[in-house]
C-alpha cells in the first residue's frame, strides 16, 4: 500500500481489466452489444484517466523517490514480490497511456465495425498492460506486463488491420518476442547473482564488469527491437500500415517508449559501467538511424509509412539522448518521448481522417485538401510544425536539450541529433505540402467534409498538450528533474568507484 493506505495505482492498472470483463458479459443483438462496447469501453478510460490525473497532482516533484508504493507477497521463496510505484521518470508515461486510450476509441467510434467488443476488449486489456509496465518495480512482474502488452496489439493488427495483416502481425509479434527471450535469460542470471528481482534493491548491488557487459547485450536485445533501433526497425513500417489508425497511435504513443523506457530504468542503473562502455556503440547506432530513416521517410509515398520512419529517427534522438549520462540529455530524450507520444498520435490521427473519408495513404492521391478541410488542413499543420521541432510547440524543447547533452559529450554527436531536426523539416514538409495544397486532381475529393464534432473531441486534447508542452516546457521537466539528477548522480559516482576499483 502507498502512504494514505489507497493502492491507486492497482486502481489505475486492473481497472479497464474490470471494463474488459463487463464488456464480455454484455449480451444481446449485435448493433446492442457494439454500442454498449463503445460507451462502457469509453468509461472505463475516462475513469482511469481521471484516477492517473490525481497520481499527477499528487506527485512530489521535489523528490527521487518513488511514490504510491505498493507491496504485497507473491512468491517470497523466490524473491518475487508484487511491488509498485512510480517516480518522475514514468509517472508521466502513465498518464500519457491512459490519455491516449480514450482518443484512440473515440477515434475508432465509427471505423470499426465488426467484432467491436472483442476490439474494443483489447483495447482495454492493452491499457492495463501499458499502465502495469511502467508501475512494476518488480523484475518479475515488469516482464509479465512488458510481454503481455504484445497480445492485445497482436490481435489489433491481425484482426482489424489491413490487406497485409495478419503478415504484419506475425512479425511484430515475433521480432518483438525474439529479443525478449535474452531479456528473460538476464532477469534468471540476475535472480540467480542477488537472490532477488526487486528492482530497487537490485540498484544497490554491484555486478561485476563482465556480468554487466553480459547484461547489458541481453538487454539491449530486448529494448533496442522495441524502440526500434536501426538495424532492427524493419517490423514498424509494416506494423503501422497496416494497423487501424487507433492501432497506429498506440504503437507510436506509448509502445515505442517502452525500449527507451527500458534502458532508462534498467540499463543505465544497474549496469553502469557497461553503459558507459556501450555509449560510442549506441551513438553510432543512433545517428545512423536519425540520418537513414530520414532519408527513408522522404521517399515514401504512403503517409503512415512515412510517420512510421519518422518514428524511427524520433526515437534515435531520444537514445542518443540517454546514453550522454548528462541531466540536460537524459531530460530532453524524457521530454522527446512525451512530446513524440503526442505529436505522432496525433498525425496518425490525422492520416486516419483521410482513410476514414477516401480510403487511401497514398500521398499522390490527395492535394488541395487545405481548399475543402481548412480546419483538418490548420490542425495537421499544427502537428506538423512540432514534429518538425518548430519552436513554441511540442517537439522542440527535447530535441534542444539533446543537442545540448550531445554537444557536452561530442560536437559530431551533436551534429547528428541536429541531422534530425534538418531532415525533419524536409520529410514532414514534403508530406504536407502534397497534402494540403496544390491543384484538387479527383472530383471525389471535392465533397469531402471536415472535422466532425467527434474529431474535434480528440484532437482538442493533443492541441492543448502540444502547445503547453511548447511554451511552458518547465512544468513538464520538474518532474524529470529530481529523477534524473539523482539517476546521474548514481551514474557517476558508480563510475568513480569502478575507477578507483580499477586502479
Amino acid at each position: 500500500m502507498n502512504a494514505a493506505g489507497f493502492p491507486i495505482l492497482s486502481l489505475v492498472t486492473f481497472l479497464p481489466l474490470a471494463g474488459a470483463l463487463i464488456i464480455l458479459t454484455v449480451r444481446g443483438e449485435d448493433e446492442v452489444v457494439a454500442r454498449n462496447a463503445r460507451w462502457t469501453a469509453l468509461w472505463t478510460s475516462l475513469i482511469t484517466l481521471a484516477l492517473s490525473l490525481v497520481l499527477w497532482v499528487r506527485f512530489d516533484s521535489a523528490s527521487a523517490d518513488f511514490q504510491f508504493v505498493e507491496q504485497a507477497a507473491w512468491l517470497p521463496e523466490f524473491g518475487v514480490g508484487y511491488h509498485m510505484g512510480v517516480d518522475g521518470i514514468s509517472v508521466l508515461f502513465v498518464l500519457l497511456s491512459t490519455l491516449l486510450t480514450p482518443l484512440c476509441i473515440l477515434a475508432s467510434w465509427e471505423s470499426v465495425q465488426s467484432r467491436v467488443r472483442e476490439y474494443m476488449v483489447a483495447f482495454l486489456v492493452l491499457e492495463s498492460m501499458m499502465v502495469g509496465m511502467f508501475c512494476a518495480l518488480d523484475f518479475v512482474l515488469f516482464y509479465i506486463f512488458f510481454e503481455a502488452v504484445l497480445i492485445p496489439m497482436f490481435l489489433i493488427i491481425g484482426v482489424w488491420g489491413g490487406a497485409r495483416r495478419v503478415y504484419a502481425a506475425f512479425k511484430f509479434f515475433l521480432y518483438t518476442l525474439a529479443g525478449s527471450v535474452l531479456m528473460l535469460l538476464a532477469i534468471l542470471a540476475v535472480w540467480y547473482q542477488a537472490g532477488t528481482t526487486d528492482i530497487p534493491t537490485l540498484m544497490e548491488q554491484a555486478f561485476s564488469p563482465r556480468m554487466q557487459f553480459w547484461l547489458f547485450l541481453a538487454f539491449f536485445a530486448s529494448f533496442a527491437v522495441k524502440v526500434p533501433m536501426w538495424p532492427v526497425h524493419t517490423w514498424l513500417p509494416d506494423a503501422h500500415v497496416e494497423a487501424p489508425t487507433a492501432g497506429s497511435v498506440i504503437l507510436a504513443g506509448v509502445l515505442l517508449k517502452m525500449g527507451a523506457y527500458g534502458f532508462l530504468r534498467f540499463s543505465l542503473p544497474l549496469l553502469p559501467q557497461a553503459s558507459a562502455d556501450f555509449a560510442p556503440f549506441m551513438f553510432a547506432l543512433s545517428v545512423i538511424a536519425v540520418i537513414y530513416t530520414s532519408l527513408v521517410a522522404l521517399a515514401q509515398e504512403d503517409m503512415k509509412k512515412l510517420i512510421a520512419y519518422s518514428s524511427v529517427a524520433h526515437m534515435g534522438i531520444v537514445t542518443l539522448g540517454i546514453f550522454t549520462f548528462t541531466v540536460q540529455g537524459l531530460s530532453g530524450a524524457l521530454f522527446t518521448m512525451l512530446s513524440h507520444g503526442v505529436v505522432s498520435g496525433a498525425l496518425f490521427l490525422c492520416v486516419g481522417v483521410l482513410y476514414d473519408r477516401v480510403h487511401s495513404r497514398e500521398i499522390a492521391r490527395y492535394g488541395g485538401v487545405a481548399k475543402i478541410m481548412p480546419a483538418y488542413a490548420l490542425v495537421f499543420m499544427l502537428f506538423t510544425m512540432a514534429s518538425v521541432a518548430l519552436p513554441g510547440l511540442a517537439g522542440f524543447p527535447g530535441e534542444l536539450l539533446v543537442i545540448v547533452g550531445a554537444f557536452k559529450v561530442s560536437p559530431w554527436v551533436a551534429l547528428g541529433a541536429c541531422m534530425g531536426m534538418i531532415l525533419g523539416a524536409a520529410y514532414a514538409l514534403y508530406l504536407y505540402r502534397r497534402v494540403a495544397f496544390g491543384k484538387i486532381t479527383r472530383d471525389d475529393l471535392r465533397s469531402l467534409l471536415d472535422l466532425s464534432p467527434r474529431e474535434y473531441a480528440v484532437f482538442a486534447p493533443l492541441i492543448l498538450l502540444t502547445l503547453w508542452m511548447g511554451v511552458y516546457p518547465s512544468s513538464f521537466l520538474n518532474f524529470f528533474e529530481a529523477s534524473v539528477t539523482a539517476l546521474v548522480t548514481r551514474h557517476e559516482a558508480a563510475l568513480g568507484a569502478a575507477r578507483l576499483a580499477g586502479m
